[in-house]
């Protein structure tokens, strides 16, 4: 499985984030009520994102969303925690507040699973319990909940709450 991959329908692209991406990014992540939910709340500052954008870019699997209509970045998102024809995460997806609640997040996720499902049984999300929103989204896309879990992700410890989507018989 590529997890680098580019994916598109007629209206998004998901493709790797190069470091040239930072500015039109970082105009998504700019946003405290973006944030507001997450644990790291003050991700909206630069030099946060300037944090999170370079270990994103040291992941090296880090991917942009781009609105293919105006093509400009809408947000983040990444494959993690591969194994190879069992299951992958899919997780630190970021949309900026305007294609939120409509169909932007289930095309990103559309265009992810039906890809990820010809390499893996099983998809993972790890969504923080206060996180209602994400909660809610997860549901939306058909993902279960299965169990709680303190997991480390970017660098710190915390409990989230784990879905799962199955691959379709």
């Amino acid at each position: 499985m590529d997890i680098t991959k580019t994916l598109q329908d007629s209206v998004i692209e998901i493709a790797k984030l190069q470091a040239s991406d930072f500015d039109g990014l970082y105009r998504v992540a700019n946003d405290k009520a973006l944030w507001a939910d997450h644990p790291a709340k003050d991700r909206y500052k630069r030099s946060e994102f300037e944090k999170w954008f370079e270990s994103a870019m040291d992941y090296g699997s880090t991917l942009k969303i781009v609105d293919r209509t105006t093509g400009e970045i809408i947000g983040s998102t990444r494959y993690y925690d591969y194994q190879p024809e069992r299951e992958v995460a899919i997780g630190y997806t970021f949309l900026s507040r305007k294609h939120w609640g409509g169909e932007t997040n289930g095309r990103v996720k559309k265009l992810m699973f039906d890809y990820a499902f010809q390499h893996v049984e099983r998809i993972w999300l790890h969504i923080g319990p206060d996180n209602i929103r994400s909660l809610k989204a997860a549901e939306k896309v058909g993902a279960v909940f299965s169990h709680s879990e303190t997991k480390e992700l970017a660098g710190s410890s915390l409990e989230y709450c784990c879905y799962r989507v199955d691959k379709p018989a």
